[in-house]
């Protein structure tokens, strides 16, 4: 917010509308909301806020917990460029798998807190890379059989490698967790934004994280956004359209 020419009750507002509705805003609805004249300052004003949900010192999941991982694509296909083409980015992710005694008396599965990352390939270092960033040692950490997962146990998880082959019951089983965070990504991205570029992915994916890990309180989440505010720097105008924020696509 510094030297912003727009006035700080707001930015408050803005924040407020942001983190308290469920789906979230695009820009177009925030320029609405708040009366703006021009979208590229609701625009900014989003991707401002979202370096305000990332904690600087935000912890490692998984210990008590059993992680799920996997990767996807996210984005959409082209046309007129050949078959196979396209210009989607790899997302990797990993979930906790918590239990909860139920009203009934029974265990209830639920996916506990969330980590997303764009990464330019799916490569054994590049999730190595990820998993020490944002997995705690020796947690127990399921995932499919690619090959790029395979050097998990020499790093001291307990690595459990589950061969799919495309099995839509086995995915079900094995990892259902991460394959709906995956699919409420989707889903999230086309139905609030309608879609991303591959530049801009990576801050909307900071987004998601923060809301689905507060979907339990999401009242909270307005406060979490100014505390964090405080202490982390946005980019500046130029450094967001050259891609040098913090959002840029990570490679270890």
């Amino acid at each position: 917010m510094h030297a912003t020419r727009t006035p700080l009750q707001v930015w408050f507002w803005a924040a407020y509308l942001v983190t308290t509705q469920t789906p979230g805003m695009s820009a177009l609805q925030l320029q609405r909301q708040l009366g703006l004249s021009r979208y590229e300052t609701a625009f900014q004003m989003l991707h401002k806020l979202r370096v305000g949900m990332v904690r600087p010192d935000q912890d490692r999941i998984g210990a008590q917990w059993p992680i799920e991982m996997d990767e996807a694509l996210v984005g959409g296909q082209t046309r007129g460029e050949g078959k196979g083409v396209h210009h989607m980015t790899y997302v990797v992710g990993a979930v906790e798998v918590r239990q909860k005694q139920s009203q009934r008396g029974r265990r209830a599965i639920y996916a506990g807190r969330l980590r997303l990352c764009a990464l330019k390939d799916r490569s054994k270092r590049s999730l190595e890379a990820f998993a020490t960033k944002n997995i705690e040692a020796s947690s127990h950490i399921t995932t499919d059989g690619w090959h790029g997962y395979n050097g998990l146990a020499a790093m001291g998880y307990h690595h459990e490698s589950v061969v799919l082959h495309g099995d839509t019951e086995k995915v079900e089983k094995s990892l259902p967790m991460i394959h709906l965070a995956f699919s409420n990504l989707k889903a999230w991205l086309l139905g609030t934004h309608h879609g991303v570029s591959a530049q801009h992915l990576p801050a909307y994916l900071n987004e998601f994280v923060f809301r689905f890990n507060r979907r339990f309180y999401p009242m909270t989440a307005f406060a979490s956004v100014l505390g964090i505010a405080t202490r982390v720097t946005a980019p500046t105008y130029d450094e967001f359209y050259a891609g040098e924020d913090s959002s840029a696509l990570q490679e270890p």
